[in-house]
Order: C-alpha cells, then structure tokens, then sequence
C-alpha cells in the first residue's frame, strides 16, 4: 500500500518554509511533486532527500583550499580580495556556530552580510538584509546542529558552484579580482539552495539586488577614474585689490577660464585663480 502523499502545506510545515517558497522549489525541479486535482502532492521519501541534498557536505575541500585549487589554474583569478576571504572564513565560522558539518550558500550569505565593508554587505544591509534575522530563517528552515562538529568544515556543490560563478562575474566585468560583490553575484546567479529561500522569504527581489550591486560597482569605477580635487594645485589667495591694479587701456592677461582681465605680472587670474598663460 503506497504511503499517502503530503500536502503542501504539510511540506511547508516539515521544511520550516511558506507555501509560496514549496511551489517555487517545485517550479525549479528542486523538489519532486505530483499533481492531483490540481494541487501539488509530495512522497515523503522525496521530501527526506530534498533536505538530505541540502547538507550534503564537502568536507574533503575547505573553502581555503577550494580558492588554492581554483587559483592555480591558468583560466582563473589568483586574487581573492582580503574582504572575499573574510567572507568565506566568516562562512565556515557561522557553520561552527550553528554546529554544522559543511559551509553552505546560507553560510556564504552570513558571511557576506557580516562583511559589511564590502560592496556585497552595504548592498545586503541597504536592502535591509540583517545578520541576527538571517541566522534565524537559516535555523527556522533547516534547523541547528546537535552537537559540534569535530571535522574539518567543507564546502556544499552549491557553495563551490556560487564561487566558480562568482570567478565567472568577475571575468565578465573585466576584474582581475574576486571581491564581496562578485561572490554576491555568483550567489544570485546560481539562483537556489537555502541562502536564496531566504532572501526570497524577507521580501528581496533578486533581480533588482542585482542591478544596485552592478551599479554600485559602475560608481567605484567612476570614482577611481575621475581626479581627486586633492590633486589639483592649490592657488594663492587672490588681493581683494587686484582689480584695481590694471589702468585702463594698459596691457592685460585674459583668463582663459573666466575671462577676467589682469595685468600682466599677475601669475593667477584674480577673479577665478586660474593660472595665467
């Protein structure tokens, strides 16, 4: 006899998740669903080895020794930034915390808003996206370790994935480095594990988190190449009296600048302090 099928308001419940985010699991082929009558109807088996594939855990690569590996390939980047690896290093400290065996897309997107000094953080915190609300999603939907893990903390697939992606968005921008923004990127990108439910669960649209950190990324790239007015040469003050100093009809100086008018032994245009040619 075939054990009868759950509904998806009892999948919700066993997941920790709404409705809304069931249906969208379903519509990515993330979890196997039956239609009948039609509504959704999940076998519990299948249900089991969505959160099974969940916490798969790569603990034969940690996430330093995965950036090693892809850094010593000749196609990839060799420059983490120090802000990037902060992210990854805050990741494997947030699974210890929640006592898991593995760094997943969810322990990835804690490090990203605890590094809040990277582009990824100020876009993340903007969006009101918040540490403390975060780690309490990441509990409700998948639950806390039952005791602390003793091994070395791995990588998920997901996880890799979100990096080979993220060393993907860089190249498309023409970085020769991986920052905050592009694991951000490869984060939205790969488009599904806990990390994204998440966001998805406080409202985010994923799209336009996107566009502000690609325009966020535009506006540092302007600023890095219009000059500081630091560098500009500082001028003397001008004498309130300069104008005076010029008889009429006597030979002048023309500020190309301003258009202002100054004897010739002036080095600096009184009205402007445009330098005089």
């Amino acid at each position: 006899m075939m054990d009868r099928l759950l509904t998806t308001e009892e999948v919700a419940e066993y997941l920790r998740v709404d409705v809304v985010t069931v249906r969208r699991l379903v519509g990515r082929n993330e979890l196997v669903a039956y239609k009948v009558g039609g509504e959704y109807r999940f076998m519990r088996e299948d249900v089991e080895m969505f959160v099974r594939q969940q916490r798969v855990s790569g603990a034969e690569e940690a996430p330093d020794a995965w950036i090693a590996k892809m850094s010593s390939r000749r196609e990839r980047f060799d420059k983490f930034t120090e802000e990037a690896r902060r992210v990854l290093a805050l990741a494997s400290e947030e699974a210890a915390r929640l006592q898991h065996n593995f760094v997943g897309t969810e322990h990835l997107l804690l490090g990203l808003v605890r590094e809040s000094e990277g582009i990824a953080g100020k876009v993340l915190g903007a969006m009101g996206v918040e540490l403390e609300a975060v780690r309490q999603k990441i509990v409700f939907m998948i639950g806390a370790g039952k005791q602390q893990g003793t091994g070395m903390i791995g990588l998920t697939p997901r996880s890799k994935k979100v990096i080979e992606l993220a060393v993907d968005e860089a190249r498309n921008l023409g970085h020769h480095y991986i920052g905050t923004e592009h694991l951000l990127l490869g984060l939205l990108r790969e488009g599904r594990g806990v990390a994204i439910a998440v966001l998805e669960s406080q409202g985010i649209n994923l799209e336009e988190m996107r566009t502000d950190i690609l325009q966020m990324i535009k506006k540092g790239e302007e600023q890095a190449t219009t000059p500081s007015s630091s560098t500009q040469p500082t001028l003397p003050p001008v004498p309130p009296e300069a104008s005076a100093l010029l008889p009429e009809g006597a030979t002048a100086l023309i500020c190309a600048r301003c258009g202002a008018h100054s004897p010739t032994y002036f080095r600096y245009c009184f009205n402007c302090g445009e330098k005089l040619q």
